[in-house]
């Protein structure tokens, strides 16, 4: 006879086998005839409902055990349907168009599950409102060059006018490509980025600017505006030099040299600034006035003038033009306020051949380098100091 202790424990040893051999609320239960029942259908969408979605994430819609019959996505206030295509398996759907900044979208998925059963999945969802939007605006407007093109010093420049705390982000968005392909680089100036090859461009070449801003996060709760895709084409390379010592200017058209001319350069209180100028604006008959920069009426070295044939070559106040009062020093001496003066066939002519983003180099004029932030100054630094202004570290 067994103590009452052990009998107890053989008969619970007893009930636990049995339960493990029998089948419990967690077995696949058996359809008709024996076979396994086929799984649910599933119905994903994403973002996941809420708030604060990114316009430029596309919504996604997938399906497992079953196939999409329809999805649709709706403006909740404008009732206007987003578009969006299905994948040829019927197992997943997407946007093709970007959502909008400050809007709520309902999402409603039909699916047919492997059963044969149909099911309905929705979810809505609310983009981001920013508090200011971002636009790329660039320099040279490419409707300003579209006949002409650009010369071979025309760095292209994102002006966005508005705070860039994430210029790293906002820079990985930002590209130029080159055909043929030439090394080049990004710098930022205040919330500009600047972009501009290694050396000159090569002339013919064609340019493809874009910037993929939209939903980017500039920071501060700005948010870009909208993408942009212009080209630009590099016409053919004019470079001119100009002397302080000789007070010559020799023209390069394609690497040869075409003309001199005398010239006069900046006296020695305001004197030409150094190094390579862009040409960015040009004017046959043009209003000089110094208080453009400063320097105004009343003021020591205050000036204003109508000039003719006239070209900026820098944001404070330089300019390759036609001068008749210095004729008698041009070749000789330096007279002007920093411009480069020339006579009046002279200055048509370079008018008339020279333009926007044709390159001025100035050397011997005993002024200082021109500052990278003064509109084009871009080829001021070095290149290893221009990637160093990269925001992308």
């Amino acid at each position: 006879m067994f103590p009452k202790k052990t009998l107890l424990s053989a008969l619970l040893i007893a009930g636990l086998a049995l339960s493990a051999c029998s089948s419990g609320d967690n077995a696949a239960a058996p359809s008709e005839g024996g076979k396994q029942a086929a799984p649910g259908v599933s119905v994903s969408i994403e973002p996941a409902a809420g708030q604060n979605v990114n316009p430029a994430t596309p919504i996604t819609v997938k399906v497992t055990n079953g196939k999409l019959s329809d999805v649709t996505v709706t403006n909740a206030a404008k009732g206007k349907a987003v578009k969006g295509e299905l994948a040829a398996d019927g197992l997943s759907w997407a946007t093709t168009e970007p959502l909008g900044y400050g809007s709520t979208y309902k999402v409603l998925a039909h699916a047919t599950g492997a059963d044969g059963k149909p099911v309905e999945q929705q979810s809505q969802l609310t983009t981001i409102s920013p508090k200011q939007q971002a636009n790329a605006n660039l320099i040279p407007a490419p409707a300003s060059v579209k006949d002409n093109g650009v010369g071979v010093g025309q760095p292209i420049v994102f002006d966005f006018k508005v705070p860039v705390k994430n210029k790293a982000e906002v820079e990985k968005q930002l590209s130029v490509e080159s055909t043929p392909k030439q090394e080049g680089g990004w710098y930022w100036i205040d919330n500009s980025a600047h972009y501009r090859p290694k050396e000159y461009w090569q002339a013919g070449t064609t340019l493809k600017v874009t910037a993929k801003i939209y939903g980017v996060d500039f920071g501060n709760g700005v948010f870009g505006a909208e993408d942009r895709v212009e080209t630009y084409k590099v016409h053919d390379s004019w470079i001119a030099k100009a002397d302080g010592n000789t007070e010559q200017m020799q023209i390069f058209h394609n690497g040869e040299m075409v003309k001199s001319m005398p010239i006069s350069l900046g006296k020695d209180s305001t004197p030409t600034h150094l190094g390579a100028h862009v040409i960015s604006d040009k004017h046959e008959h043009y209003t000089m006035d110094s208080c453009t920069y400063g320097v105004c009426q009343g003021q020591p070295g205050y000036y204003k003038s109508n000039e003719n044939w006239s070209q900026r070559i820098s944001n404070d106040g330089e300019f390759v033009h036609e001068n008749p009062n210095s004729v008698g020093a041009q070749g000789s001496s330096n007279v002007s306020h920093g411009c480069i003066n020339l006579n009046g066939a002279n200055a048509q002519w370079f008018y008339q051949n020279l333009g926007l983003g044709d390159v001025v180099e100035v050397t011997n004029s005993g002024g200082k380098p021109l500052p990278v932030w003064d509109l084009y100054g871009d080829w001021s630094p070095t290149w290893e100091q221009w990637k160093a202004g990269s925001a992308i570290k």
